[in-house]
């Protein structure tokens, strides 16, 4: 919802600045194919979009103009347009991860003697545990949380309303429950978890902003620099994890909320060192085998025919 939400408004902006217009002037004929393309391109040009963004924005445009031509039958045709417009075919990129390390440093890397330390290292280690995404462990409230032995859970809110459980190791379970007491909130209260400087819930930015902090506070790990560190990098890292211990794939997808098996097995065609186990047990080398070289026996009983 944010992001259509943002979409519609980014358009509608752009075509109040284009056809120089306050917004409620705008007329449904002004957001023509066009204007729409226009938009399109200044998203890839000025704000450096990726594809994937792009069709994101366009994804949002077209649910919106599919609703104009269902309430709206004298639109039809200018909807028709907009929808006609297709969508871009993106490059798939690989999948990063980071090592056990490297996600263990991460954590390590806030202050744990400034509060803002540790709600920081107890959110790295949220997200590194879960496998959630940002919108999922931003909105957990403290009664989505179930802490007492001997197995301790979370509520996760997915998207398309698929909520899950998903299991909290003891460290986690330890760090949120000294956080909740460290704010005052009983586990029964539907509060959010973590907030920001303004004791509000902690926005998508702000989880930005605490990965990226700790990122810059461990400089002495050069492999992290080459690596599109985010919070969404957490959820990879723990897939592959989960999946280089053994896990199935239908378990993973379960975890991780996809609605689909096929998002789920990205990370297996990811993992080069499962592709490698399985060349070798394959037995497929470049060594040449050797020869066949008859014994004695054998060549004194081809004599004798």
């Amino acid at each position: 919802m944010a992001s259509y939400r943002d979409a519609l408004r980014m358009l509608i902006l752009f075509a109040a600045d284009r056809l120089r217009k306050k917004p409620a002037a705008l007329a449904l004929e002004d957001l023509d194919r066009d204007l729409v393309f226009a938009f399109l391109d200044e998203l890839k040009e000025k704000r450096n979009n990726c594809v994937a963004t792009r069709n994101a924005r366009l994804a949002a445009i077209r649910s919106f103009f599919h609703h104009v031509a269902a309430a709206d039958p004298a639109s039809f045709g200018v909807a028709q347009r907009v929808l006609s417009i297709p969508i871009k075919r993106a490059h798939i990129e690989v999948t990063h991860h980071l090592t056990k390390a490297e996600v263990d440093t991460l954590i390590a890397a806030p202050d744990p003697k400034t509060p803002r330390g540790r709600r920081d290292r107890a959110f790295l280690l949220f997200l590194a545990q879960t496998g959630a995404r940002v919108s999922e462990a931003t909105g957990v409230n403290a009664n989505d949380l179930q802490l007492e032995r001997p197995h301790p859970q979370v509520l996760l809110r997915g998207k398309g309303r698929r909520d899950r459980v998903v299991p909290i190791a003891k460290d986690l379970a330890r760090a949120l429950t000294s956080l909740l007491s460290e704010r005052g909130i009983a586990h029964h209260e539907p509060r959010p978890i973590f907030v920001g400087a303004r004791n509000e819930r902690l926005t998508r930015f702000g989880a930005t902003h605490i990965v990226r902090r700790a990122t810059e506070a461990v400089p002495t790990r050069p492999a992290l620099a080459d690596k599109p560190i985010s919070p969404h990098i957490f959820r990879h890292s723990l897939a592959m994890k989960l999946l280089q211990s053994g896990v199935d794939l239908l378990t993973i997808q379960a975890w991780l909320g996809h609605a689909q098996v096929a998002t789920t097995h990205r990370y297996a065609a990811a993992d080069v060192e499962m592709m490698r186990n399985g060349l070798e047990k394959a037995g497929v080398t470049g060594d040449h085998g050797v020869r066949f070289r008859p014994n004695d026996s054998v060549l004194q009983l081809l004599n004798s025919i």
